[in-house]
């Protein structure tokens, strides 16, 4: 027997999917995100729907095992989770070495679980999932840029690679790249007898920058590396 629900339960259950997400969507429409405020709430109320109508919407229908039509109340809900990969993709954007958007994208797809959790009635995961985002997204910002995380990465340190100029710098760029560390700026200067690649970058601190050093000399064309403050 498939449960029924009444219409002012999905209207709770809707606006406190909206409620909820539009928060963490304010908090990216404050940063001047990609996806704000009302891609965050449509969402939430879509992941909503999605959720009651998938274990509510067919009281219509019958369903039995003998028959071998079986009801599945999560059946349309568990694509949320594959279908907002779609949208939270198009937040990301890839400029020269650097990605944005990954929060943003990350938002996106917490606040369709919180969008389920929501049209499944469970409003305590909800909630406590909302205070656990905003905090991840407020404070854990400062503390990401603060003075602790500071210490263990050197900010706008130059990494200097003087290659001879019949030899390209993107291999150099694209090992870099791989690394996944944070680039600030790059510069390109073509000298009489060398080409100078100047990256400014942040990196761990010991071994980390020790081995980017090292795989950098080892490539062809690299005549030096080395670090500037």
């Amino acid at each position: 027997m498939i449960p029924e629900v009444e219409w002012w339960d999905v209207l709770v259950r809707l606006v406190v999917a909206a409620g909820l997400t539009g928060a963490i969507g304010l908090e990216r429409e404050l940063r001047e995100r990609a996806a704000g405020l009302r891609t965050h709430m449509l969402v939430g109320i879509g992941a909503a729907l999605f959720t009651i109508v998938s274990a509510y919407g067919w009281s219509d229908f019958s369903f039995s095992a003998r028959s071998g039509v079986v009801f599945d109340p999560t059946r349309i809900a568990a694509q949320v989770v594959t279908g907002i990969g779609f949208l939270g993709a198009g937040a990301i954007i890839r400029q020269g070495l650097t990605v944005r958007g990954l929060t943003t994208a990350a938002s996106l797809w917490v606040v369709a679980a919180i969008g389920m959790a929501a049209g499944a009635g469970y409003y305590s995961a909800a909630l406590i999932a909302t205070g656990i985002v905003l905090v991840g997204l407020g404070p854990f910002r400062w503390l990401e840029g603060g003075a602790t995380l500071g210490r263990l990465r050197r900010a706008g340190r130059q990494l200097e690679i003087d290659l001879t100029r019949e030899h390209s710098i993107s291999e150099a760029l694209g090992l870099i790249d791989d690394r996944r560390v944070r680039v600030s700026r790059v510069q390109f200067e073509d000298e009489r007898d060398r080409r100078r690649l100047v990256v400014e970058l942040d990196v761990p601190l010991g071994a980390a920058e020790e081995r980017l050093v090292e795989d950098l000399a080892g490539l062809e064309g690299v005549l030096a590396v080395r670090w500037t403050e």
